[in-house]
């Protein structure tokens, strides 16, 4: 069965997607745990982040890359953090956390609620800012 990641990709269900080209997606996490949290996945379904290959890794780290720097340029914040965690999704992906403190990335935080319209101007000012 396909996972939720793969509904998205296949546009079966909607997402507040930032970036994407032939082999990744990005899109705002629903659950955030700050304004920006946006999720990276390959579109080839592999469920172990570390049993994605070499050069899909790689590609997917510049990928990344590109829409961090979006992120820092569109939300205040210090850094965007980085992590793997795996157990929420059957599908490989990293997190973009936009952070102003180390415990800002704690996933035991309570999640932020944002109205639909926060989303869309979030996504469209990440997407303006992409190189």
């Amino acid at each position: 069965m396909a996972s939720i990641f793969t509904k998205i990709i296949n546009r079966e269900i909607p997402s507040y997607t930032v970036a994407e080209d032939d082999r990744f997606i990005a899109f705002l996490d629903i659950n955030p745990l700050s304004v920006g949290h946006t999720l990276v996945v390959p579109k080839k379904e592999i469920d172990y982040f570390f049993d994605v290959d070499e050069d899909t890794l790689s590609s997917m780290m510049v990928f990344s890359k590109k829409v961090a720097s979006a992120i820092r340029k569109s939300v205040k914040c210090k850094r965007v953090g980085v992590a793997v965690i795996g157990f929420e999704v059957p599908h490989a992906h990293l997190h973009l956390v936009p952070m102003n403190h180390m415990g800002d990335i704690n996933f035991a935080n309570p999640k932020l609620k944002l109205s639909k319209e926060e989303f869309e101007k979030v996504m469209k000012d990440i997407r303006s800012n992409l190189i």
